[in-house]
């Protein structure tokens, strides 16, 4: 009677773990279609593996669904310092009330979450790891005090090995784009007649981004510095100056398009030239069709710092 009371019970443990099983690579399909891209991405960006982002992200946001997840877009449990300017969400944590870090978008997460360790010095022995040495970076983590769970480096190893996460580590930016689900285009209209949005008291709650021969812009606000963008959008000040060939950070005038995004080599068909009028430079030719500047000088065979005559011709393909 025991041997069948215990192999009842071993049956029902079984198929009760293969049920917990089974739901968790569910959510983790789910997580991944959703979230595996901006992984990758922001591994190419940072350095931080792409499998340490994900297993975090899967394990503090419980697969995107927690509560801070949900209600502040924060994937990765970090709470607002001293040096955190942004809107905070109050919950509670380990008995305690605590305010974490709210964005406006699990990109902005995902890209926090990767300054977050690149910029804090208890974390900058990560960074000499191989980025494929998950093992040690999830050690690591646990060993700056990143979480408080004893067990937090061995979670992250098992889920990265459950879902087979270390794939990723070794992915480019041609397998991050494959990666990426379908998403509504931004708004794409001529630059001369898009809507610009000021700024009145503070940042707008929502910041249009629109697209110029493919490549993502906004409108700068007055009074913004290419820093102050770059913090925006998770990007680097350096990827930004150079997005929009600019020499050093400073002030943007109100309103000037600022790029997130490389320019393209050659302007979109059917803009083949283009005539010069009063005021317009080859930088303010290149933001204007969104051609990167270098190549602009290239194809019309001129040095760096050419000044064009109004009236001259300039190819744009």
């Amino acid at each position: 009677m025991k041997r069948i009371l215990f192999f009842l019970i071993f049956v029902l443990t079984s198929f009760t773990l293969a049920a917990q099983t089974q739901q968790q690579k569910t959510l983790a399909e789910a997580y991944l279609q959703k979230y595996a891209s901006l992984a990758v991405k922001e591994m190419q960006r940072s350095g931080v593996p792409a499998s340490i982002t994900l297993a975090q992200g899967m394990l503090e946001s419980s697969y995107g669904n927690s509560e801070l997840a949900v209600k502040a877009n924060n994937h990765f449990g970090i709470q607002c310092h001293g040096d955190w300017t942004g809107k905070s969400y109050e919950h509670m944590d380990a008995g305690e009330l605590r305010q974490f870090r709210k964005y406006s978008s699990v990109l902005e997460s995902y890209a926090d979450h990767s300054d977050f360790l690149a910029n804090r010095s208890r974390y900058s022995a990560l960074f000499e790891l191989d980025r494929t040495d998950y093992k040690a970076w999830a050690n690591g983590l646990k060993q700056a005090g990143y979480a408080e769970d004893p067990d937090y480096a061995a979670k992250l190893i098992r889920m990265i090995e459950l879902f087979g996460l270390y794939e990723y580590d070794s992915a480019d930016v041609s397998m991050a784009e494959s990666l990426e689900q379908p998403v509504k285009e931004p708004v794409k209209e001529p630059l001369r007649e898009a809507k610009r949005h000021h700024k009145t008291n503070g940042y707008a709650l929502a910041r249009e981004t629109y697209s110029n021969n493919g490549v993502q812009f906004i409108y700068a606000y007055a009074g913004e510095k290419y820093s102050d963008i770059a913090r925006r959008y998770g990007l680097f000040l350096k990827e930004v100056l150079s997005f929009n060939d600019v020499a050093a950070d400073c002030e943007v005038p109100c309103d000037a398009v600022v790029y997130l995004q490389a320019k393209k080599n050659k302007a979109a068909k059917g803009c083949d030239q283009y005539v010069v009028e009063e005021g317009m430079g080859m930088r303010e030719i290149s933001q204007k069709f969104a051609v990167k500047l270098k190549k602009l000088y290239r194809m019309n065979s001129v040095d760096e710092g050419y000044v064009p005559q109004v009236g001259e011709t300039i190819k744009l393909r």
